[in-house]
C-alpha cells in the first residue's frame, strides 16, 4: 500500500508540474517570446499616442502575376519625402488566414503576427538573372511629421494565392487621406509602366514554380531569330501579311488622328507546315516595342487574365495559334461548356476599345469549321491570309535556306523541286536534315550527292507509308517524276 501511496504521489506532482510548464508557455506564446516582436505592438509604438481606434486603413489589390512590376514600385516608392523607421517581414502561424493590417493591430493569443526577416522569392523576367520580389513586409513610415504604415501581403482563395494587396494604415484626418491617395497615386503610376514585362514574348503558367526553383505564373519566351528573308512565301501573300501587319502598326498614329481603329484581328490558315508559326517568329521581333502574348488552346479559361496583360502592356499582339479548337462551328460542339469558351473569345475580342493598341493574329489549319461569328466578322477578324504549299519558287529558297550548313549543285536543288510538287515547308526543312544526316553517314565532306537526296526522299516517302506522308506535310500523290 504504501508502494501505491508513493506512486500516487508522484503521479500528482507530475501533473501538477505539466500543469504550470504548459500555463508558462501558454504566457510565453502571450506575451514573451518575444514581446519585443510582436507586430501589434510595434504598430502601437509607432502611432503612439493616437489611438488604435483612431486609424483608417485603406487597400488595393493587384495581381499575382504583376509582382515583378510590384516590387520595382516598392524599390521607388519610398523617397526623400519619407523615412522609413522601421521594416520588416510578418509571420503567422496559420498563415492560410492572410495577414491584415487590423488583424496585427489587435493583438492575438492563438495567432499572433510577429515580426520576421523579410522573405524573398526570384522571379524569371527574361534578363540574365532572375529578379527577387518580396513575399511580404511591413513598414512604419514618416512623412512631414505624420506616421502611417503600409503593408505588403499575398491574397487567395482556398489556400491558393491570387493576388497581392497593398494595405496603408493613417490617422482617421484628412490630411492621413492625402497621403493614403498620394502613396496609391505613385503605386498606381509606377505599376503602369509595366518594365518588366513590356515588349517581351510571354504566355501565363497554372504552375507555381519551375524546375528551377524560380517563382511561375508568366513565363518568358525566347523564341529563334527570324529574319525578313527567312519568310519564303508567295509575293502575294507577302504584300498581303506587311500591308495588314507592318504597315499597319506604323500608320496607326496617323489612323488614330483621323478617328480610326487602332486594333486588328488576323487569321493565318493554310495546311500545317506552311509557315504560320515561322512567319509569327518574324512578326513578333519585326515589331519593335510590342509584347507578344502567345496563348494555347487549353489556355482560353485564362483569355481575361491574357487581355488584363494586353490591355495593360499595349502595343501587343495576342496570338491564339490552332484557334479552331475552340471556336469551331456551334453546330459542331458538343457540350455548353465549349460554347462558353467561344463566346468567351467573342467578348474579349469585342471588347477591345477602338483605340487599343493590340494586334489579335489566330491560326488554324481547318478554316471551314470556324464559326463565323468570328471568321466573318470584321471589328474581330478583319483579314484573312492563306499560306499555301510553296510554288515552284518558293521550294527553291526553301531548300537554300535549310541547306545552309553543306554545299548543293544548282542540278541538285533543281531535282528537289522537281520531285516535292505538293510537300509543306516544313517536309523541305525535315528532308534536308535527313539528307545531311545521310551524308554524314557515309562520311560526305560536306557535298551533298543525288544518293544522298535520294535515301532521304526514299525514306519520307515510301518507307513511312501513307501516314507518314500526312505527318510531315505532303501530298499522297506520286512524288519521284
Amino acid at each position: 500500500m504504501a508502494y501505491l501511496g508513493w506512486l500516487f504521489t508522484g503521479l500528482l506532482v507530475g501533473g501538477v508540474g505539466v500543469f504550470f510548464a504548459m500555463a508558462k508557455f501558454g504566457f510565453t506564446r502571450l506575451h514573451g517570446a518575444g514581446t519585443e516582436k510582436s507586430v501589434a505592438s510595434l504598430l502601437r509604438s509607432h502611432f503612439r499616442p493616437l489611438p488604435i481606434d483612431d486609424i483608417s486603413i485603406s487597400e488595393r489589390h493587384f495581381p499575382f502575376r504583376v509582382r515583378a512590376d510590384l516590387q520595382r514600385a516598392i524599390d521607388h516608392l519610398f523617397g526623400d519625402e519619407t523615412q522609413v523607421l522601421h521594416f520588416c517581414g510578418i509571420r503567422r502561424e496559420y498563415s492560410h488566414e492572410g495577414v491584415t493590417l487590423s488583424a496585427c493591430i489587435v493583438e492575438s493569443g492563438q495567432n499572433p503576427a510577429v515580426s520576421i526577416p523579410p522573405e524573398f522569392e526570384e522571379l524569371d523576367i527574361g534578363e540574365e538573372l532572375p529578379f527577387r520580389v518580396l513575399k511580404n513586409g511591413l513598414w512604419l513610415l514618416e512623412r512631414a511629421g505624420l506616421r502611417f504604415a503600409v503593408l505588403l501581403a499575398p491574397t487567395g482563395m482556398f489556400g491558393r494565392t491570387t493576388g497581392m494587396q497593398f494595405q496603408v494604415g493613417t490617422p482617421n484626418s484628412p490630411e492621413g487621406t492625402q497621403i493614403t491617395q498620394h502613396f496609391f497615386k505613385q503605386l498606381e503610376d509606377s505599376i503602369l509602366k509595366a518594365e518588366s514585362y513590356r515588349g517581351k514574348i510571354l504566355s501565363l503558367e497554372e504552375a507555381e514554380h519551375s524546375y528551377s526553383g524560380e517563382a511561375g505564373g508568366i513565363t518568358v519566351h525566347k523564341l529563334r531569330t527570324v529574319e525578313r528573308e527567312q519568310v519564303i512565301l508567295p509575293e502575294s501573300t507577302l504584300k498581303l501579311l506587311e500591308r495588314n501587319v507592318i504597315q499597319f502598326v506604323q500608320q496607326r498614329e496617323r489612323l488614330s488622328q483621323f478617328k480610326q481603329s487602332t486594333k486588328k484581328g488576323l487569321l493565318f490558315y493554310g495546311p500545317p507546315g506552311t509557315g504560320k508559326t515561322h512567319t509569327i517568329h518574324y512578326l513578333a521581333r519585326a515589331l519593335e516595342g510590342h509584347t507578344t502574348l502567345l496563348i494555347s488552346a487549353e489556355q482560353v479559361g485564362l483569355l481575361s487574365d491574357y487581355m488584363t496583360l494586353a490591355r495593360l502592356l499595349q502595343p501587343s499582339i495576342v496570338i491564339m495559334e490552332d484557334v479552331d479548337l475552340i471556336a469551331r462551328d456551334r453546330k459542331d460542339m458538343n457540350s455548353p461548356c465549349e460554347e462558353v469558351l467561344l463566346n468567351k473569345l467573342l467578348n474579349e475580342m469585342d471588347g477591345l476599345k477602338e483605340d487599343a493598341d493590340i494586334l489579335f493574329i489566330l491560326t488554324t489549319n481547318r478554316p471551314e469549321s470556324l464559326e463565323a461569328a468570328l471568321a466573318s466578322r470584321p471589328g474581330r477578324v478583319d483579314q484573312a491570309i492563306e499560306f499555301p504549299l510553296p510554288d515552284e519558287e518558293g521550294r527553291g529558297k526553301l531548300v537554300r535556306l535549310y541547306s545552309q550548313g553543306v554545299s548543293l549543285s544548282s542540278e541538285a536543288i533543281a531535282e528537289i523541286v522537281r520531285r516535292t510538287d505538293g510537300v509543306s515547308a516544313a517536309f523541305i526543312k525535315e528532308l534536308m536534315r535527313r539528307t545531311v544526316q545521310f551524308h554524314i553517314e557515309r562520311n560526305g565532306n560536306g557535298e551533298v550527292s543525288h544518293e544522298d537526296i535520294d535515301c532521304a526522299l526514299d525514306e519520307m516517302l515510301f518507307r513511312g507509308g501513307s501516314l507518314n506522308l500526312k505527318l510531315l506535310g505532303a501530298t499522297e500523290r506520286d512524288l519521284t517524276e
